[in-house]
């Protein structure tokens, strides 16, 4: 019995740094997650502004309002065609670095894309 008081304790050593980084990488995906659905969502407002305005500025700058924060991050593409009933694109990239100090950093490229038919 002597042989075993201590093992409980190296055993909790051994597993807490892995239960540790297993959390730390769920809390990475649920943020890059996140910011994937806020530029889904930012390329909607602006695709909605770009098929209703024939100011693409307007739909870029819906887009960065949208984004709140990450907006000056961003890159916009707005590509709306001069005919009504034609698709209006709105393109957003943005390069989301990743938070955890194990993986220093590591950049991920994020983007999204919507297209709606212009009305006017």
């Amino acid at each position: 019995m002597t042989g075993e008081r201590g093992a409980a304790v190296v055993e909790f050593a051994l597993v807490v740094p892995l239960v540790l980084v297993l959390v730390l990488g769920l809390v990475e995906v649920a943020a890059i997650a996140r910011t994937e659905i806020h530029l889904a969502h930012a390329a909607r407002e602006g695709a909605r502004h770009a098929a209703t305005s024939p100011d693409t500025a307007r739909a870029s700058a819906a887009v960065r309002s949208t984004l709140g924060a990450l907006g000056p991050r961003a890159r916009v593409s707005v590509s709306r065609p001069s005919r009504i009933g034609e698709p209006a694109t709105v393109r957003v990239s943005l390069k989301h670095r990743v938070a955890a100090p194990l993986l220093g950093g590591l950049p991920v490229d994020l983007e999204a894309s919507a297209t709606m038919r212009t009305e006017r």
